[in-house]
């Protein structure tokens, strides 16, 4: 399946442990970048420019500050906290802490004076409490378009529940225009205060309540930090508050969860659950309703997807564009003994799944140069920045073992087409959280979640990507998590092509590369230009300043 484009692609050498990979456009150009957490080194921004990557978080740039040399990163995500369009950074730190309370802060970059600062560093929000964690996703609880961020904490002692960072809307210091925002943990009132060794997380419309986000969170237990291991199933209830509702098989309390993904395996519209669990068996959920509409799980992992490692990423993706779902397994090191350094080495491994008439097929397939039989996988993440509608894999390593990045493409299959969509806020922001289904001939439908954080420590591009292999799509339906529903017809001339749709519905093929100045404000209207350097096209476009484009006039630039 994959083949290693890591020395094609990355010209220096990365040799410090990585951890969590996020996808977002950090340098607000229009094109989306890989943020990785270093571990024992500096955070790195991946960007691509004439076919190889180069790190823009580098001294004396706008970006400095993204690296944090002296932090010790773990989960890392991307989302619009403030409402203004762009999406902010945080990178979770543990710096040698576990489990508990920490001294050493986490970092939540925004753009404030033409660079990255952290927020955490303001004095109005020094004084929120840190503990150690794993990994942080995106929640648009209220379904308003401005996001919070979602902490695993691992807790010692009943010291270190689960952490909800939002803006605190009813604080009058806020000002979004100059970047200053003052933050609050909204956990409790939300209802998600659990206590417990917090590992994956991943966050979408798990129930498919008007949209509305839902919340699994794997969990390890030990009895030395006093955490009894069950995952955590979150269900939005309304009104940004949550409900704990999860069944015994889900809860898993025996097990010591890690990576975890949403995805519709089976195609019948509901949001199932894989995951891996930690020298014991992987799990994979599939959703299922009775005759009154009452939710239970059903595990369909067979023996061989099951099959104990010690596993760290779970990935659920279309990699060939064939059509059907793939897991990706991300297996470290497993130390037996430290003195005689002794290791379980496990590889990484593929498999697809296939509900064709009605009946379940889980293969086990070549997973090529991605195997990695002597690395050790910590985070992993999926995007195209590339552009040729084919994913792209990055795996991150703490074995110390340069280059501790691997970057990996797909062997494409000829005849395999493909359909993205990537739908933004009101505010112009990624939509993540957001529910897209693409309706083929047949009546069959995929479904995919924008993601909001997932894998382990990680977080995927925030696009809905579709294979479609030799079939034709008819029509797609998003659902953005304020329960707002559009649909459009899509035709074959849609195919192979990525879109992206505002909140209102305007749909435009990103086929061509733009240039979006900054807008002016002209008689109460926001006034900006659109060039296209390929074809030498210009657009003007008028907006109510809140993203949203109203009127697009496109001429001819001679």
């Amino acid at each position: 399946m994959f083949e290693d484009k890591t020395q094609q692609f990355l010209p220096f050498n990365i040799s410090h442990a990585l951890n969590g990979v996020a996808v977002t456009d950090v340098d607000n150009d229009g094109k989306f970048e890989w943020i990785i957490t270093g571990y024992n080194g500096p955070n790195l921004v991946l960007k691509l420019k004439e076919g190889r990557y180069i790190n823009i978080a580098e001294l004396d740039s706008p970006y400095e500050a993204l690296r944090d040399t002296t932090g010790a990163g773990r989960g890392v995500c991307a989302c619009d906290i403030d409402g203004n369009g762009r999406e902010e950074i945080y990178i979770l730190n543990t710096n040698h802490h576990y489990s508990g309370p920490k001294t050493y802060r986490d970092k939540l970059f925004i753009w404030r004076n033409d660079k990255y600062v952290d927020l955490f560093s303001d004095v109005v929000n020094a004084g929120l409490p840190m503990f150690a964690g794993r990994s942080v996703a995106c929640l648009d609880r209220n379904g308003d378009g401005k996001y919070g961020f979602v902490l695993t904490t691992y807790a010692d002692g009943g010291r270190g529940a689960f952490r909800l960072i939002e803006m605190n809307i009813t604080d009058h210091k806020n000002n979004i225009s100059t970047g200053n925002i003052v933050l609050i943990d909204s956990a409790v009132e939300a209802g998600i205060n659990y206590t417990t060794g917090g590992q994956g997380i991943a966050v979408g419309s798990i129930f498919g309540n008007r949209g509305l986000s839902d919340i699994f969170i794997t969990a390890e237990g030990k009895t030395i930090f006093s955490n009894i291991g069950n995952n955590n199933l979150f269900q939005n209830i309304g009104n940004g508050k949550f409900t704990s509702i999860a069944p015994s098989a889900v809860a898993d309390k025996n097990q010591d969860g890690r990576g975890v993904s949403l995805c519709d395996l089976n195609n019948d519209g509901f949001m199932d659950i894989v995951y891996g669990n930690w020298l014991g068996p992987h799990r994979m959920f599939l959703q299922q309703r009775d005759s009154n509409g009452d939710v239970r799980f059903q595990n369909v992992a067979t023996k061989d997807f099951a099959r104990t490692s010690p596993i760290s990423s779970v990935i659920t993706a279309d990699f060939n564009n064939d059509g059907y779902i793939d897991i990706f397994h991300g297996n470290m090191f497993y130390v037996l003994d430290y003195v005689e350094h002794k290791y379980v080495l496990t590889n990484n491994r593929l498999f697809t799944f296939k509900p064709t008439n009605n009946v379940l097929s889980l293969e086990n397939i070549d997973i090529g140069d991605a195997e990695e039989s002597t690395r050790s996988t910590t985070g992993a993440s999926v995007a195209d920045l590339d552009g040729d509608g084919y994913l792209e894999l990055i795996i991150c390593h703490n074995d110390l073992n340069a280059p501790t990045l691997s970057i990996y493409e797909v062997k494409q299959v000829a005849g395999n087409h493909w359909y993205r969509i990537m739908p933004l806020t009101k505010f112009g922001a990624p939509a993540r959280g957001a529910t897209v289904t693409l309706t083929l001939g047949g009546g069959i439908r995929l479904t995919r979640i924008i993601d909001s954080g997932s894998g382990y420590m990680s977080q995927m591009e925030p696009v809905a990507h579709f294979g479609l292999g030799q079939r034709l799509p008819k029509s797609v339906s998003i659902v953005w998590t304020d329960g707002r529903h559009i649909r459009r017809s899509v035709s074959e001339n849609d195919i192979d092509t990525f879109y992206i749709i505002t909140y209102n519905g305007i749909m435009e093929a990103q086929r061509n590369e733009w240039i979006l100045a900054e807008p002016i404000k002209l008689n109460g209207e926001f006034w900006c230009w659109m060039e296209n350097w390929k074809d030498s096209t210009m657009c003007a476009c008028v907006g109510d300043g809140c993203g949203q484009v109203v009127v697009i006039v496109c001429f001819l630039n001679y």
